[in-house]
This record gives structure tokens, sequence and C-alpha cells, in this order.
């Protein structure tokens, strides 16, 4: 996937204009459910785009509805900014389980993991017989099945939004999250003031605890080398980039590109 240009003004990330930027080749399309508003691309030879879509709208209600369920009986759970322990909750679902346990290895509330937590499940659903999955939740994103990704760094108001990326490569096929938290634009919650941190992890739910936790420790332009280094440290966390203003820091496996 790659998103190349200027992006626009920073109030178009809650409308997700920025995705008429994004470059893929595959099938394309959206699905909303409450919430979550994902947008999908998928690369399968002879694959029909209206059986993609209804599927992908189904496994996202699907993984809502457990969700939703989850929450009504506990209601603190889902508003609780510090980790919860998997273990007190062992008949939840995998994807309630997955949420608590990124939420305990970032040090933040398991809701911080949601967005990222569907943009995978959903993706999981529809690789089977992809070549190439990218599901994209509200700047979160679950990417599989390709050995290269080019996505561009959305930072608001940032000199550097839109002309900072990364580039992600391995030798073979492979899965990632990728996800990005900021304490100036979007609608998550942030006790930071980071134009953008952007996580790459093994999986997309500890990409976005640990954005949100990264985010948290960046009040100012000196604090973004050690919120980089402190997300490295964390199993499973393999790349980090902070953007405050026209400053930037950035470490782990991946190659900053200008677009």
């Amino acid at each position: 996937m790659a998103i190349e240009g200027n992006l626009p003004h920073p109030h178009s990330y809650r409308e997700r204009s920025y995705r008429r930027f994004a470059g893929a080749a595959g099938i394309s399309f959206a699905v909303k459910v409450e919430e979550s508003d994902l947008w999908i691309n998928v690369l399968q030879p002879g694959a029909n785009a209206a059986e993609l879509k209804s599927l992908a709208y189904e496994r996202l209600l699907h993984y809502r509805t457990q969700l939703s369920a989850f929450l009504l009986r506990y209601p603190d759970w889902g508003t609780t900014l510090k980790p919860v322990a998997a273990v007190d909750y062992s008949f939840a679902p995998i994807l309630v389980r997955q949420m608590m346990a990124v939420s305990e290895t970032a040090g933040v509330g398991p809701m911080a993991a949601v967005a990222g937590a569907l943009a995978e499940a959903v993706g999981h659903d529809l690789s089977g017989d992809s070549i190439g999955v990218v599901v994209e939740n509200g700047g979160d994103i679950f990417l599989a099945g390709r050995s290269e990704y080019r996505l561009a760094i959305f930072a608001g108001s940032s000199p550097l939004s839109g002309r900072l990326g990364i580039r992600l490569v391995n030798s073979s096929p492979f899965s990632c999250g990728v996800c990005t938290s900021s304490g100036r634009i979007g609608h998550s919650l942030s006790m930071g003031r980071a134009d953008a941190v952007t996580i790459v992890a093994e999986n997309a739910a500890l990409a976005d605890a640990v954005a949100t936790a990264t985010a948290n420790r960046v009040c100012n332009k000196n604090d973004i080398t050690a919120a980089v280094d402190k997300a490295l440290t964390l199993d499973g966390v393999t790349g980090a980039v902070a953007v405050y203003g026209d400053k930037l820091a950035a470490g782990g496996q991946l190659e900053l590109i200008n677009l």
C-alpha cells in the first residue's frame, strides 16, 4: 500500500478523505458498523468484490457484537485507563482477551487496542485465499501477504505530514500491525501532544496499544527520542516513529522514506 502526495487538512481525518490518496491494486471497499469504519484492500485474483465486502461486513459485525455484549456485562472494563489482566476473564472472546494481553504489555487500558484488534480480526478472516490484505481503521492498519509495504504518516499540521513515510520489507510475505496515535488529531484520548506516533508491531492490537502509550509520553519535542526508545523495548514491537512539529525520532526495523 502506498500513499503519496500532500495529505489534506487535519479535519479530513474525521471524514476519512485521506483514503483517496491510497494507491493500491486489487479490490478496495469500505464497511461500517457503528463507530468502526474500515477501508479494505484485497489482492485475490478472480475474487468477487460484492462477496468480499459482504464477508467483511459480516465479520466486523460479529466481532463488534462480541465486544458490545462483553461491555454490557462489564462496563468499567471499557472505561479504565489501566491494564486489565486477561487471566481474570478467561471466558472472554479471543478478541477481548487479545486486547487485555496487549494492554498489559503497553501499560494502557484495553480499549486503547480496539481499532487495531478489529482491523486484524477482519483482515485475518479475509486473508485465506488472498495474496495481500490491507485493513485500515482510522489510521490503525493490519497488513498481510506481501513482502513490501509503503505507508505515509499523517501528522496533522506538522510540516512532515504526508511527506514522511515508512517502508517495510521482508524477504517473504509477512503480516504486521502499523498503528498511529496523536495528541492533536483524531477522536482517541491521548495524554500527550505528539502530532503522530506510529508503531509497527507483530500484530495490530499491540501496535495500537503501544502507539497510545507512546503518544502519552510525548508532551514536547524533547520527549520523542525517549518515547521511541521505550516503545522499542517492548516485546513484539519492531519499529517506532514519533513526530512533534518539525522534529522526529525513529528506530527499529523500518526505513524512513520521502513521499
